[in-house]
């Protein structure tokens, strides 16, 4: 009786494994690109999607991260606008985003990375703008 228990038991646990890895989506945003470069000047990039269940999930220009609390901006919404010093972000609709950097003046190359996420589905796209 012991021994069957265990194989009983055994043949569930094996049963019960799925290949499939919980939150591991197929892309459901589909970005137009994913790199955009930028020269010196003041410059700007629409990138369109597929998907129209997204939103902006992170923010770093260089070693700075901006974060957006939801009761200043909703992030889910289909329009919404981010100002920084920088850059200007703006969703126009559920599949357009409007990337506007400013005149790189640092000396430095800026890296402007901004995460999308659409339920358990991580993308991003990326702005290289050149120095001065």
């Amino acid at each position: 009786m012991k021994n069957l228990f265990v194989v009983f038991f055994t043949v569930f646990l094996i049963s019960s494994c799925s290949d499939e890895i919980e939150g591991d989506w197929d892309d459901n945003i589909h970005l137009s690109t994913r790199m955009v470069n930028f020269g010196v000047a003041a410059d700007s990039t629409i990138i369109t999607t597929k998907g129209e269940w997204w939103w902006i999930d992170s923010i770093q220009l260089n070693d700075s991260i901006y974060r957006y609390s939801n009761d200043s901006i909703d992030l889910l919404s289909d329009a919404y606008k981010l100002v920084e010093k920088e850059f200007i972000l703006v969703r126009k609709n559920t599949k357009t985003l409007f990337i506007k950097m400013n005149a790189n003046k640092t000396g430095t190359v800026r890296r402007l990375v901004i995460g999308l996420e659409a339920g358990d589905y991580f993308d991003s796209v990326t702005v290289i703008q050149a120095a001065q």
